[in-house]
């Protein structure tokens, strides 16, 4: 029994070595260099902001989050999006008088929670990615996000006594896929003409950015996810982090779509927002949002399923991208199976439709039915001139 044991234990530990994605060129590899294409869905909620941490995760929001892994594994997929602070609705231990962060969670429950879905999540072979902040919405308790935003004293609290013993926490886990600072800063972005193109928001006039309310100056964001990337860092040195942008206009430089685009997420423009406090607070991979919205629903040329759609390279990026939201819903005649499969065989990393959680508020979602008709498209491919490994 004791030699079975040992067996089994080694098992387990080459399992968790060869799950581990590093980032090979423009897309994601395992440790042995295969090529894997993040093929999943979000599932971002099951009740917003209100998940993890302060003993919520152990009744219905565990079984939730389990049959959603379940379904993105049964129908081929290998990947999940989930959202975790969002507006500090209840993580992390913000004091409601001083804004300070004192812990993960009040009940000190938050990091338990986290291995218990990445535990579950590791059965299936389903990569978790965890979004800390959303700026797509400003909720009640935004002024807690805020003062993490604005204020450096109370950004290093909440790295200091909660993010990082979150990261020291969990980062072990082999399915533990990576970290998003911020779904979509640009819901809350300032439009301001600036002398620095790091910083000039300018060139997104008109374009829908701010739509959550202009609030924060484009250094103040980019700082803030400069700082949070760095801090992940500094805990896990293999950690994959990036952040969600609402739609490719505030993530390209390239000239191909007839207008003057700016890439706030580069490495130079996090850095420098940083006043290159923290040169290790650069993103591993880009996440572009994606929805037929423009002039009767439908895509704007820089969206990656404009028209015919459009290859990963005319963004002119060398670092891995994921259409890290989209749905047919909102896909402007695009079933979802062409849109995983395009996704799949034109440069891009990942897909994740939107998403699993319904909302009779959210007119862009598709539901659990269409989203995995689509993992269903990419089931078992293994192309490695192409998305790469799909099925795991």
């Amino acid at each position: 029994m004791k030699v079975v044991g040992i067996l089994l234990l080694c098992f387990l530990g080459l399992g968790q070595a060869e799950a581990k994605l590093h980032v090979c060129g423009d897309h994601f590899c395992d440790s042995s260099n295969r090529r894997v294409f993040l093929s999943g869905a979000n599932a971002a909620w099951f009740f917003e902001g209100f998940d993890f941490g302060n003993n919520q995760y152990p009744y219905e929001r565990k079984a939730g989050y389990e049959n959603w892994i379940t379904q993105i594994r049964n129908h081929g997929g290998n990947s999940i999006r989930v959202f975790l602070h969002d507006n500090c609705q209840t993580t992390p231990y913000i004091d409601d008088h001083n804004g300070h962060t004192y812990a993960p969670d009040k009940e000190g429950h938050l990091v338990r929670d986290l291995n218990d879905l990445l535990h579950f999540a590791a059965l299936h072979k389903v990569y978790v990615f965890f979004v800390l902040f959303s700026g797509a919405q400003k909720k009640d308790t935004h002024w807690k996000l805020q003062g993490l935003i604005v204020d450096n004293t109370k950004r290093q609290a909440y790295v200091d006594n909660a993010l990082k013993p979150i990261v020291r926490g969990v980062k072990n886990q082999p399915y533990l896929g990576g970290w998003e600072i911020m779904n979509e800063m640009e819901g809350v972005i300032t439009i301001e003409g600036s002398g620095d193109a790091c910083f000039d928001t300018s060139v997104l006039s008109g374009s829908g950015a701010g739509f959550a309310g202009q609030t924060y100056h484009p250094k103040q964001l980019l700082a803030f996810i400069n700082h949070l990337t760095a801090a992940i860092k500094s805990e896990d040195h293999s950690a994959l982090v990036t952040s969600g942008s609402w739609n490719p206009k505030s993530n390209t430089d390239s000239t191909h779509f007839g207008h003057k685009y700016h890439n706030f997420y580069s490495d130079h423009c996090l850095v420098h927002a940083g006043n290159n406090a923290h040169p290790s607070g650069k993103l591993d991979f880009f996440q572009i949002h994606t929805y037929a919205k423009a002039q009767g629903d439908h895509y704007d040329n820089v969206a990656p399923f404009y028209h015919s759609g459009q290859e990963k390279s005319v963004y002119g990026l060398s670092k891995p991208v994921v259409i890290g939201e989209f749905s047919h819903h909102k896909g402007d005649g695009w079933a979802i199976t062409s849109q995983y499969n395009h996704a799949y065989y034109h440069g891009y990393a990942g897909a994740w439709a939107w998403q699993y959680k319904q909302e009779p508020s959210d007119h862009d979602q598709d539901d659990a039915a269409t989203i995995n008709r689509g993992l269903n498209q990419l089931k078992g491919k293994n192309d490695q001139s192409n998305g790469g490994l799909v099925t795991l």
